[in-house]
Parts: C-alpha cells; sequence; structure tokens
C-alpha cells in the first residue's frame, strides 16, 4: 500500500556543495550570507543563465539549506552535533556525516537508500528499475517520484558510493567504508531513527540497516552510545538491547 510522503530532495546534489554548505555555516555566515554564496558558485553548474522561481538552481539551493541551514527545530541538536562532527572528523568521514543529516531531514532519501541497499545484499548488481518499481509500491505512481528517484540513484553515483556497469541502468556497490568512530557512530544511530520514523529499535538492527549501505558500522556497546542524551536505552527480552529517541 502506498504512503504520500514529500518528496523534497528531488534534485542532483553533489557532496561537495553540501560540504560548502555546511562550511559556511561553521565559519558563522549567515543564511542570507550562504544563500548568495550558494548561488554564486553555482551559476555555472545548474541552471545555467536562468534566474527562475522554479529553476533547478534554486530547487538544489532550497535543499542544501534546509539539510545544513534551515532544519526543522526538532532537528537543530542533530545538526549542531553533525557540525562539530564535521570539524573535528577526518574529510574521508564526512560523507557518513552528509548522509546521516540527508536522510533525517529528508526520510525520501532513506527509503532509496534502504531500497538500494536491500538489492545489493540481495543480488550485488541490480537494475535502477527494480528500486523505481519498490519505490512506486511503496510511495505510489507519481511522476515526482519516479524522477526524484533516479535523480538520487545518481548522486549516489557521484558521490562514490555507487558504480555504473557496462550495462545501461545496472548498477553496482563500490567499496564500503568502515565507521568506528564511537560520538559518530552514535550520531548516526540517531539519524536514522529520526529518518525511519521509528520511537525505537534494536541497537544491532539499527546499525546494520540497508539505508546505510555505503557503510559498514562498527559493534558499539551501550556505555559508548549512552554518552548522546538524546537516546535511551532498555532491554526487552532477556539479551536484546533497544534504543529510542528521548522526547
Amino acid at each position: 500500500m502506498s504512503r504520500r510522503v514529500e518528496v523534497g530532495f528531488s534534485q542532483r546534489i553533489q557532496l561537495n556543495w553540501l560540504e560548502l554548505t555546511a562550511n559556511l555555516l561553521l565559519a558563522g555566515s549567515t543564511r542570507s550570507e550562504i544563500q548568495t554564496a550558494l548561488n554564486e558558485f553555482l551559476q555555472d553548474k545548474v541552471s545555467v543563465g536562468s534566474q527562475s522561481k522554479s529553476s533547478g538552481r534554486r530547487k538544489t539551493i532550497s535543499i542544501l539549506l534546509k539539510i545544513w541551514v534551515g532544519v526543522p527545530t526538532n532537528l537543530e541538536p542533530l545538526r549542531n552535533e553533525a557540525l562539530e562532527l564535521l570539524r573535528i572528523s577526518p574529510s574521508n568521514q564526512h560523507i557518513v556525516i552528509h548522509w546521516g543529516m540527508a536522510m533525517a531531514v529528508y526520510p525520501f532519501f532513506g527509503t532509496v537508500a534502504e531500497n538500494v541497499g536491500r538489492l545489493i545484499r540481495l543480488q550485488g548488481l541490480f537494475a535502477a528499475a527494480s528500486v523505481q518499481r519498490r519505490i512506486k509500491e511503496q510511495l505510489g505512481e507519481r511522476e515526482t517520484v519516479s524522477r526524484a528517484t533516479q535523480r538520487l540513484m545518481r548522486c549516489f553515483v557521484d558521490w562514490g558510493v555507487l558504480q555504473d556497469t557496462n550495462e545501461k541502468g545496472i548498477y553496482q556497490p563500490a567499496s564500503v567504508q568502515l565507521v568506528d568512530n564511537r560520538r559518530l557512530v552514535a550520531w548516526l544511530i540517531e539519524a536514522v531513527l529520526i529518518a525511519s520514523n521509528s520511537n525505537s529499535q534494536a541497537l544491532g538492527v539499527i546499525s546494520q540497516t540497508p539505508a546505510l549501505f555505503p557503510f559498514v558500522v562498527s559493534p558499539i556497546n551501550l556505555r559508548d552510545v549512552e554518552k548522546n542524551q538524546r537516546l535511551e536505552f532498555f532491554c526487552q527480552g532477556l539479551d536484546e538491547n533497544m534504543v529510542m529517541l528521548r522526547n
């Protein structure tokens, strides 16, 4: 049964554009200053020559701003820690942080990532058409859904987590990245919980979610994750550790 969700993430966003947006915010720039800087930076990259309110550049800037600058109020603590993690983490780990923020702000991003991850686990190589079919079953037969799904899969290629094959429309996974920083793992678990709109999940299950297919999340214990004050833990049954978002 399909459910209506806001697609939102409808443009082909480059990873370095997200990095630029976050760095401008870290440098103390205001929303207006960041918007102006992004518009100037993207002038020769997206919707060249267009100033239309419906142009791809304006939509692209809107996505970048929503992920890092104008996040919903309830996501500000997640975003603020993400900025700190960007500041102290090596650059090769920044994709993990951008991935988590994109999932939390745009659940559609996580839905597509989860379906891609499931197909990779099942068969390795997969067809874009298979992802499209699964997304349409979940979200409905909308042209906006189909177009955004295709663009998002191209983002995954641009970001280096998927690769094209010799056969058109067939993708394969790229090499995965280990995430073993305890603070980053705890933050990522929080982002996944938000994206899944789930009150609680088993700790072992959430760190293995297909939506995190580009990453191998290092096992952690409760003591590591308890440092994140926005998460709460409890035991279910004899040996299953559960994690939930604090109200």
